[in-house]
């Protein structure tokens, strides 16, 4: 430390340090230095001039642990405040959470597989996707897991639901604006980097764990990210030639945007909202740490509890019902740009 301690005296700030010193608990690494254990770290002349390295040469300057600490207690600050502005705005969310499980628990099994499999013949028109769904579901239900699928399916079709409401808007917004685009586009980076686990732990500090509002903004925060990015991928894809058409035709900017772009971009919305779908549903089984129901919690059972069969289970459920969302939304998607091509 000899040579930090130097550099300090130095540069006059020597009584700075002294007169800033704090108390506080050894580290780990104090107490194996002192008792004669130390690692490589005292072989070290001249360490890397870490936070804790310093703080050893120089009081006044913290350690990670005071850092790490004083993020924390500021956290801790703002908590209330914070609480008091979004407990009013998210609790719609665990509203329509709590009902969209509740209804599709309510529902005998045959009319939940019935309005399931005609939603997904409706949405892509093709044979061999509704007899796979039909099946699935079927096979769901043979295992006794049926009423697990249909409560993760709620948190889904709801996430990706306000997922859609509120990407496809801001990813249209960004489509007009560069400067718009410049500024969202590292938030957005942020979003689709962070750990899935990361997304949990302010949440836990806002909301009580027994409210599904807790899960379900980390799944919207988790899953809305391709949404927002390919609808402004799909508009600004659109040809200029096409737009310089609208306006010789006197369309105004917003009659190009729902007329021309919208249809236009349609196929990139429609992927976007497919890989919504895939992260919600990934987001789903996370999500069971913190109270979400459905087959995750199956699998945080399988692990807890070391049931290697419940957890194998319930895993290949969560398989299943992921081919079931990837192929009805593709079969969506095939049918939008088949739909795309034959207008063009």
């Amino acid at each position: 430390m000899a040579p930090y301690e130097k550099a300090f005296e130095a540069l006059g700030l020597w009584s700075w340090c002294d007169a800033g010193a704090t108390g506080g608990p050894m580290s780990m690494d104090d107490l194996l230095a002192k008792a004669g254990a130390a690692g490589s770290d005292n072989a070290e002349s001249f360490p890397f001039p870490s936070l804790d390295v310093l703080h050893k040469a120089c009081g006044a300057i913290p350690r990670t642990r005071d850092m790490t600490a004083g993020l924390e207690r500021l956290f801790l600050d703002v908590k209330d405040p914070v609480k008091v502005v979004l407990d009013p705005v998210t609790q719609p969310l665990s509203w329509a959470l709590r009902n969209a499980i509740d209804l599709m628990q309510s529902l005998p099994w045959w009319a939940a597989i019935l309005i399931l499999v005609a939603i997904a013949h409706f949405a892509g028109r093709r044979i061999g996707v509704t007899v796979f769904v039909l099946m699935a579901f079927l096979g769901l239900a043979f295992i006794d897991h049926f009423g697990y699928a249909m409560q993760t399916l709620a948190i889904i079709m709801v996430c990706t639901f306000i997922c859609v409401l509120f990407g496809v808007p801001i990813g249209i917004a960004m489509s007009r604006s560069n400067r718009l685009e410049r500024w969202l586009t590292p938030f957005l980076d942020l979003l689709q980097t962070l750990p899935t686990f990361v997304y949990l732990i302010p949440l836990i500090f806002l909301f009580s764990v027994t409210e599904p509002k807790l899960y379900g903004i980390a799944i919207i925060l988790y899953a809305i990210v391709p949404s927002i990015r390919l609808t402004n991928l799909g508009i600004r894809l659109v040809d200029k030639d096409v737009l310089e058409a609208g306006e010789a035709f006197g369309m105004t900017s917003w009659q190009k945007l729902y007329r021309v772009q919208l249809p236009l971009a349609l196929p990139n919305i429609m992927a976007g909202i497919n890989q919504t779908i895939m992260l919600s549903l990934s987001m789903v089984v996370i999500a069971s740490l913190v109270s979400a129901p459905g087959l995750g919690t199956l699998v945080l059972r399988g692990i807890n509890k070391l049931e290697l069969g419940v957890g194998l289970v319930a895993g290949l459920g969560i398989v299943l019902l992921a081919i079931v969302l990837d192929r009805v939304s593709r079969a969506a998607l095939q049918r939008v740009n088949k739909m795309h091509q034959s207008r063009t």
